[in-house]
């Protein structure tokens, strides 16, 4: 089991680990193990297969086997290490539902003590999720449906406290990833988000790609699609926006 728990503005995700986890969960850390080095590439660009490899084996991961992830908000810290392993080609991995909140809720046991697990067997084999680059997120806004997950005021352009530039890429489809659950925490039912994904112009046979602000919530959109019963996967914009609006030459769209 993996405790994904972080926040953009913080506090760190070992600090509140440190306080009570789930028996048995190992921390693995979305700013220091599971990207490479932040720039060109995005504030969140993928990790090398090499690296990913060492967290995962360093966690207990083996190939064949289980693996339950789990964040403390909205699932979609736990969707982005969901997708990460999905994309190593590790098929067996799950989000645990309501993630720590609702553990803690229904009185299951929480613990302090840091587990000292096996070292795991898992080797990362990059490829088995799609990934696009600006190039191809461009062309599925014109040509497929683009879903920008992140929250209104930021797709329209009004706000933007992370990225140096305001807006979305042109053609994209406002997607709030806070729509993947409902206000108990949980994840919708699939044929909710079906509907949901449905008014956003998704259908069966449609191109679907989606990013955010820097490839987190966006994989939340890659497994709400999945949980809707979508047999074919989104692709993800790993670079997204943190990685769209630093180059001048890529127009940006403000507004509905």
């Amino acid at each position: 089991m993996l405790d994904a728990r972080w926040r953009l503005g913080g506090p760190p995700g070992l600090q509140v680990y440190s306080q009570g986890h789930l028996p048995d969960a190992v921390f693995v850390d979305l700013d220091t193990e599971l990207v490479s080095t932040p720039g060109a590439g995005g504030r969140h660009p993928l990790p090398s297969a090499e690296d990913l490899g060492k967290v995962l084996r360093r966690a207990g991961v083996c190939a064949g086997h289980p693996v339950v992830v789990y964040d403390d908000a909205d699932g979609s810290t736990a969707a982005r290490v969901w997708w990460l392993l999905r994309w190593a080609g590790h098929a067996e991995v799950t989000v645990l539902d309501g993630g720590y909140a609702a553990w803690a809720a229904e009185d299951r046991p929480v613990t302090t003590e840091v587990p000292l697990p096996e070292p795991g067997d898992v080797e990362v084999r990059p490829g088995h999720l799609p990934v696009i680059d600006a190039d191809e997120a461009a062309a599925l806004a014109r040509d497929g449906v683009l879903l920008d997950a992140r929250v209104p005021q930021r797709y329209r352009g009004e706000i933007e406290p992370v990225d140096p530039r305001a807006g979305h890429i042109p053609g994209a489809r406002n997607a709030p990833f806070q729509q993947h659950v409902g206000e108990d925490g949980r994840w919708r039912s699939p044929d909710e988000l079906a509907d949901w994904f449905a008014e956003l112009g998704v259908s069966t046979d449609t191109p679907v790609g989606a990013y955010c602000g820097s490839g987190i919530t966006a994989s939340s959109v890659v497994l709400a699609l999945e949980h809707a019963g979508r047999a074919e996967p989104a692709a993800l914009y790993a670079g997204s926006w943190s990685h769209w609006c630093t180059d001048p030459n890529r127009p940006v769209a403000t507004g509905e």
